[in-house]
C-alpha cells in the first residue's frame, strides 16, 4: 500500500508543478469568451430596434429597449474587459445575470441541448420530445436534398442538422464566467494583475 501512496503522492507533487503555469487556465477562458460577447453585444447595439423588438414582442421582455442597450452594452464592453482582463471579477457578474436572462427567456422552453442529438451529451435533457421530432424532420429534410438537390455538394462542409436552440450554450457561458469570477484574469496576461501590483500590494 504504501508503494502506491507514494506513487500517488509523487503524481501530485508533478501536477502542483503545472501551477507555475495557472494563468494560462483564466487567460484561455477570456480569450475563448471575449469574442462571443463582443459580436453579441456589437449585433445588439447596432441592430437596437430588430433586438428590442424580439425582446418585447418574442420574450415578452418589459421596457425592450432599456433591455437591448443593458444587455448589448454588458456583452460588448465587458467582452472588451474580459479580453483584457480588466475588472474581470466585476464584469462576470452583468455578464453572468446576462446569460440567466437569456437561458430563462430565449432557451429554458428548448430544453438543454443546443443541437437535437439523438446521443445525449447530458443526461438532464428535458425535452426529449423536440429531440425526437427534429430527427423526424431532420429526415424529411435529408430526403427532399437527396431527391432535389446535390446532397454530397450541400453537405461536404457539413451535415444537415436542426437548431434547438436549448440553454446549452448560456449556461456554459454562464458557468465559464463564474470561474472567472472566483479565479480573475491571472496573473501576467491581465490588466488586473499589474494594476493590484500597483496600487494593492504595496504596504
Amino acid at each position: 500500500m504504501k508503494p502506491l501512496i507514494n506513487l500517488g503522492n509523487t503524481v501530485v507533487d508533478l501536477v502542483d508543478k503545472t501551477r507555475a503555469a495557472d494563468f494560462l487556465g483564466p487567460l484561455a477562458l477570456r480569450i475563448y469568451l471575449a469574442p462571443i460577447f463582443i459580436i453579441a453585444g456589437w449585433g445588439k447595439l447596432t441592430a437596437l430596434e430588430n433586438t428590442a423588438y424580439y425582446f418585447g414582442e418574442f420574450l415578452g421582455m418589459p421596457a425592450p429597449m432599456l433591455m437591448a442597450v443593458l444587455a448589448g452594452a454588458t456583452e460588448f464592453i465587458g467582452g472588451i474587459a474580459l479580453l483584457i482582463g480588466f475588472a474581470t471579477r466585476l464584469w462576470a457578474i452583468p455578464l453572468m445575470f446576462t446569460m440567466l436572462i437569456a437561458a430563462v427567456t430565449a432557451h429554458w422552453s428548448n430544453g438543454w441541448h443546443a443541437l437535437p442529438e439523438t446521443t445525449l451529451t447530458a443526461p438532464w435533457e428535458w425535452r426529449t420530445d423536440l429531440i425526437e421530432e427534429a430527427s423526424k424532420r431532420k429526415e424529411v429534410i435529408k430526403n427532399i436534398i437527396r431527391e432535389h438537390g446535390n446532397y454530397n455538394w450541400l453537405t461536404e462542409a457539413g451535415s444537415v442538422t436542426i437548431l434547438k436552440n436549448g440553454i446549452e450554450f448560456a449556461a456554459t457561458y454562464f458557468i465559464m464566467c463564474l470561474v472567472l469570477l472566483f479565479t480573475g484574469s491571472g496573473r501576467f496576461v491581465s490588466v488586473d494583475y499589474w494594476l493590484g501590483n500597483a496600487f494593492r500590494n504595496n504596504d
